[in-house]
């Protein structure tokens, strides 16, 4: 079984502004079942898609499954069987020896940037950059799945 190890933080957007951004990408994600106990996403990253199933957070720790599909598959998928989904754009920042994916997102959760560091272990030791303002992990409304269907300007 594939497993999901993922701290969440929210960005501060004053000193995210002076990061040096270099690697970005474009994604647009759909969720053909989003519930608490599992989600079936399709996203359209680039000119890759991709299907991913999760399952039940424990901790900072799910068990994910995720698979390579064509972009046609899933542009198809994302028109024909999302019941909801969102647009984003993600940079990957390199910090100590660690990649955090910064997601800024746009259209209805415009103005929420939110970090994700993926861990080896829930113990893993690492340290949080300075643009880091507050962990969220755990906290439900901060997934993805959740802002697609109650997003960040209703709050």
């Amino acid at each position: 079984m594939g497993l999901e190890i993922e701290r969440k933080y929210l960005v501060n957007k004053e000193k995210w502004d002076k990061v040096n951004k270099t690697k970005k990408q474009f994604m647009r994600q759909g969720y053909l079942i989003a519930d608490p106990k599992k989600t079936i996403r399709v996203r359209l990253a680039g000119n890759q898609g991709f299907l991913t199933i999760k399952g039940l957070s424990v901790g900072a720790t799910r068990p994910e499954f995720e698979y390579k599909i064509p972009k046609n598959d899933a542009v198809r998928l994302l028109e024909n069987f999302a019941v909801a989904g969102l647009t984003k754009v993600r940079y990957y920042i390199n910090y100590k020896n660690k990649v955090w994916e910064v997601d800024e997102f746009a259209g209805e959760n415009s103005g929420l940037i939110i970090a994700e560091i993926e861990l080896s272990s829930e113990n893993e030791q690492y340290e949080i950059p300075e643009w880091i303002e507050k962990e969220v992990t755990g906290e439900a409304k901060y997934y993805n799945s959740n802002l697609s269907k109650n997003p960040y300007k209703n709050w």
